[in-house]
């Protein structure tokens, strides 16, 4: 029994629990604010003024003006410079802000190992192109003289052997000596003759000159040769990054002694700032009401009560995202919106980078 009357008395406390919580929530709906009327807090925040300190938003200009959020670019937007090789980075050639020529070095990446393989290149070249003139120019004049003096000589030994022989025939004809050696005699007139034969074709041969083939192998060789020079040279060029054309360094983004890897980051980042511009995205339902060439009002929030004159000098062809997020929270994200750049009349004081509003003007 004392089982059973215990179980009816939790059972009526949490109910009792339950019944209180009930209320509590029933008094809090009735007593909190409409959630049809806005609350006085409400009420002063939606009736500042635009411009007004602590507020980003910038006031419309007078008139008829279609708007979007942009960003100042250089004449051709960035860009973004990497290198084809990889290593340490040995030098840096620039400074940000700089103003530099298309081919100018930028950066260096090491290249001890580079720089030695095209140094053993250029030697092979100018080996392989000295036994090209030597097979193409044939022998030296003193190379010739000595072959034809060898020549005379053989043939002078030639001669000396066959009077020698023909003497030994005539004593052996009356037995003055014996055939043996009318035998040696015969023997040593047969070499030195044809001893003599040789040097005299060896002696043509140099007054001819180099024959066909030869010369048409020592010419491939230095073409091999070039062509490894030439493989040498560009793994070296691409160890040092160069500008692509005229601009200014917007930012450099590697060290002295950094190790760099294709695939990453840029190197440095380049522009030509000479022009500026501004990037607008205008949106879709807009598109009826703009112009190429109209005017545009760029204002910016570090400069309150300024306008940068510019105008639209390029409208995109394709529709697409936002590239410019304001952080408004009525601002459509979900729209789809067409770049239109506008050229700047006056850009100083503005940076690459600088976030901006345009006013373009409505037709």
């Amino acid at each position: 029994m004392k089982r059973i009357w215990g179980a009816i008395s939790k059972g009526r406390v949490a109910a009792v629990l339950v019944l209180v919580l009930s209320s509590l929530g029933l008094g809090r709906a009735v007593l909190a604010d409409s959630p049809t009327q806005p609350r006085p807090k409400d009420a002063t925040t939606a009736a500042r003024k635009l411009g007004s300190a602590g507020d980003e938003r910038l006031d419309v200009p007078a008139g008829k003006w279609l708007s979007g959020p942009g960003v100042v670019e250089p004449r051709e937007r960035e860009t973004k410079l990497a290198a084809e090789a990889s290593g340490i980075i040995s030098k840096i050639l620039v400074s940000e802000g700089d103003h530099v020529r298309a081919g100018q070095p930028l950066v260096e990446i090491e290249s001890s190992v580079e720089r030695a393989a095209v140094a053993t290149a250029e030697a092979d070249v100018a080996a392989s192109e000295a036994e090209h003139a030597r097979a193409r120019n044939g022998s030296r004049s003193e190379d010739k003289r000595a072959s034809e003096a060898d020549a005379s000589a053989a043939e002078a030994r030639a001669k000396s052997s066959a009077d020698v022989f023909a003497r030994l025939q005539k004593a052996a004809a009356g037995g003055a000596v014996t055939v043996d050696e009318v035998d040696r005699a015969k023997r040593q007139a047969e070499a030195d003759e044809a001893t003599a034969r040789a040097a005299s074709a060896r002696a043509a041969a140099v007054a001819a000159g180099s024959r066909y083939e030869d010369v048409v192998a020592a010419k491939a060789r230095v073409d091999v040769a070039k062509g490894r020079l030439e493989e040498a040279r560009a793994r070296l060029a691409a160890k040092t990054v160069v500008a692509p054309v005229d601009g200014d360094v917007l930012q450099i983004k590697v060290r002295l002694g950094e190790h760099y890897q294709p695939g990453g980051d840029p190197l440095l980042v380049m522009g030509d700032t000479s022009v500026m511009r501004a990037r607008l995205d205008v949106d879709e339902r807009d598109l009826g009401r703009l112009r190429a060439g109209s005017k545009v009002l760029l204002r910016v929030a570090a400069f309150p009560g300024r306008d940068f004159e510019a105008k639209v000098v390029e409208v995109g062809r394709r529709m697409g995202r936002k590239n410019v997020r304001t952080d408004d929270p009525i601002e459509r994200n979900d729209t789809k919106v067409l770049e239109v750049v506008a050229e700047i009349t006056e850009p100083k004081d503005l940076h690459v980078g600088q976030r901006v509003t345009g006013f373009i003007a409505a037709e």
